[in-house]
C-alpha cells in the first residue's frame, strides 16, 4: 500500500473519530480516545454495545469518504472521477458533466480495507460487518447533485451537473439518529446451510435493515470510572444546570449532584472594524459560573 493511500486512510479514520467526539460531546461516554496505544478507544469496544456500533459505522464511513475525495482530487492513482453517471440518461433539462465523486470506489476500498478483518462465523464479526456497511450507505444516500449553468449572457442554455459528497457532519448526524434507534440483535444459525445471521433479539423488536445500527450487548455504566474498559466516568465533568438533556446536571452527573464554582474569565469583547483593515477588540473581565459533577 502506497504512502498516499496510508495517509488517506489515516485521515479518514481521523474524520470519523472527530465526528464521534462531536456527536457524543455531551454524553456520559464522550468518545474518549487514548494516545500511545493500539486500542485507541481503550477497552470500551470489547463490549458490543450501541456505542461500539456507532464507532465502527462512523470510522468506516470516514475511510470511504476520505478515499472518495482523494480520488476526485487526483491524489490517488488507482481512481479518478465517477464516469458511470454519464451513461445514465438524466430526467430534466440538464446533462451529466464535470467530475462526479466516485463513492462506489470509496465504498469498495473501505470494504476491502476494513471488512477483511471480520469473520462471518462470529457474532462480533457479523455485528461489525453490518455496522460498517451501514456507515458506508449513510454517505451514498446523501450524495448531492450540484449543477452549473452554461450559455451566452447567463442564458443557462446548458445545465451541467455532477455528484458531490455531502458534508461529513450530515453523515455523522444521520448515524447519530441510527444510534438512538439501534437494534438489539442476536445470532441465529440456519441449520441446513449452517450460515449465521443477525436477527432481532426478541419478536417484539423490528428486524434491522441494512442502514440500521445493531448491537449485541447492553451498554456499560459510563457514570463511574472503569480502567479496564477505559471509561473515565463523569466525575469532574462540566454540566448544564438548566438543560433537561444529556448534558444536564441531573443526567450527566448520574444522580450524584454537582458543585457550582465561579471563576474570573478574560476574553476579547466590543470588537470593531478599523479602516483599513484591522479588527480591534477590548479585553473584558467577567465572572463565569460553572457546574461540575460530583
Amino acid at each position: 500500500m502506497s504512502r498516499k493511500v496510508v495517509l488517506t486512510v489515516s485521515q479518514g479514520a481521523r474524520i470519523g473519530i472527530d465526528e464521534c467526539q462531536h456527536q457524543f460531546r455531551m454524553s456520559r461516554w464522550n468518545c474518549t480516545t487514548f494516545g500511545n496505544t493500539t486500542t485507541i478507544f481503550g477497552g470500551v469496544l470489547s463490549v458490543k454495545s450501541r456505542e461500539t456500533a456507532y464507532v465502527y459505522a462512523v470510522t468506516t464511513a470516514g475511510v470511504a469518504y476520505a478515499v472518495t475525495r482523494a480520488c476526485s482530487r487526483g491524489d490517488l492513482t488507482d481512481c479518478s472521477c465517477d464516469k458511470r453517471v454519464r451513461s445514465k440518461k438524466p430526467r430534466g433539462n440538464w446533462q451529466w458533466g464535470g467530475c462526479s465523486e466516485d463513492i462506489h470506489f470509496g465504498e469498495r476500498f473501505s470494504r476491502e480495507f476494513t471488512d477483511v478483518r471480520e469473520s462471518r462465523d462470529t457474532a462480533e464479526g457479523l455485528m461489525n460487518l453490518h455496522n460498517n456497511e451501514a456507515g458506508r450507505r449513510s454517505i451514498r444516500a446523501r450524495m448531492q447533485r450540484v449543477c452549473k449553468c452554461h450559455g451566452m449572457s447567463g442564458s443557462c442554455s446548458v445545465r451541467v451537473c455532477w455528484r458531490k459528497l455531502p458534508q461529513f457532519r450530515a453523515v455523522g448526524d444521520a448515524l447519530a439518529a441510527r444510534y438512538e434507534g439501534a437494534s438489539h440483535v442476536r445470532v441465529v444459525e440456519k441449520r441446513r446451510r449452517r450460515v449465521k445471521k443477525l436477527r432481532a433479539a426478541s419478536r417484539d423488536l423490528k428486524p434491522p435493515n441494512k442502514t440500521d445500527l445493531v448491537f449485541l450487548d447492553e451498554s456499560p455504566d459510563y457514570c463511574e470510572r472503569n480502567d479496564t474498559l477505559g471509561i473515565l466516568g463523569t466525575r469532574g465533568r462540566l454540566c448544564n444546570r438548566t438543560s433537561p438533556g444529556l448534558d444536564g446536571c441531573r443526567l450527566l452527573c448520574c444522580g450524584r449532584g454537582y458543585q457550582t464554582r465561579v471563576r474570573d474569565v478574560e476574553e476579547k469583547c466590543r470588537c470593531r472594524f478599523v479602516w483599513c483593515c484591522n479588527v480591534v477588540c477590548d479585553m473584558c473581565r467577567y465572572k463565569k459560573e460553572e457546574h461540575v459533577c460530583n
